[in-house]
């Protein structure tokens, strides 16, 4: 019996060890062969990154102005274009890497299954549908193909770069945004000076409503709706929401007369607040 079960031991670790000399890391942590010239799917502000929501997070989420365009990062062939009530309008690519992306939560697609895409090319537009909380782009990458568990997603980073939350991106290419992005950036920041408007991103918080983010960012309810596409005053916590710093109300730049007007017409908000119910953040995670 002793015997054996020294037997049946030995068997075990060989076994083991055996196992080890086929066991290979799942997603390299190394660039992905074939994406040096990716692009960016769309340009924007970086609201989520791979790996979040504990680790449920397969993708990047990139925030813009509803219906803005969303491109190809490479050349390829759209595997599938439908609408599902997880992703929306959704789109996927396979391209000549071994790789197949996917764009999610669009407002419309402009491709169908089958045809061939060239990098750059326009598949789709920015939009809010299916399980999202924001008008936004939710891109995986996917190592051969695409799967219903996400066994073979991988961090985009590995093909654009290293980002951040709150980071800024162009639909261009790692070495043209090492270049490009920081001249864009800075005429953004002349044309922001110059006209005293700026985006911001905002993630609502417990307790918060439009009102109260309209309030402290010295926005408007309806500024902020038109910006993030929102059909009515519901938001939800985590929600990210694009803000446009520096309008008034009617969506023009502040100066010191429509500074008084604003005051004005805050007081007068104030004087009749008793009427005005705005709808409770409804506390729900997307």
């Amino acid at each position: 019996m002793t015997d054996f079960v020294i037997r049946l031991f030995i068997t075990g670790i060989m076994a083991l060890c055996f196992s080890f000399l086929f066991i290979e890391e799942k997603h390299p942590q190394a660039e992905i062969d074939g994406t040096n010239n990716w692009i960016w799917p769309a340009e924007g502000i970086i609201t989520d990154t791979y790996g979040t929501r504990h680790g449920q997070h397969k993708g990047i989420d990139i925030a813009a102005a509803y219906g803005s365009p969303v491109y190809a990062v490479d050349n390829g062939v759209i595997s599938k274009s439908y609408y599902s009530n997880s992703y929306g309008h959704v789109v996927f690519i396979k391209h000549p890497n071994h790789t197949e992306t996917v764009y999610a939560h669009l407002k419309k697609r402009e491709v169908m299954e089958g045809q061939f895409v060239n990098q750059g090319e326009i598949i789709g537009e920015m939009g809010n549908t299916g399980d999202s909380s924001g008008v936004h782009l939710h891109f995986e990458m996917h190592l051969v193909k695409w799967t219903y568990r996400k066994d073979n997603a991988v961090d985009p980073v590995l093909a654009f770069g290293d980002v951040s939350k709150g980071s800024t991106v162009y639909a261009l290419n790692k070495e043209e945004n090492a270049v490009v992005a920081a001249s864009k950036i800075n005429q953004q920041k002349n044309e922001q000076d110059n006209h005293d408007i700026t985006i911001k991103s905002h993630q609502v918080m417990d307790g918060e409503t439009l009102w109260s983010i309209a309030e402290a960012y010295h926005s408007s309810v309806e500024s902020i709706r038109q910006k993030n596409a929102l059909e009515n005053e519901q938001i939800f916590v985590g929600q990210t929401l694009l803000i446009s710093i520096g309008e008034n109300k009617q969506g023009y730049s502040l100066n010191n007369r429509s500074l008084k007007s604003s005051q004005s017409s805050k007081e007068s908000h104030h004087e009749k607040g008793s009427q005005i119910k705005p709808y409770e953040v409804y506390l729900l995670q997307k």
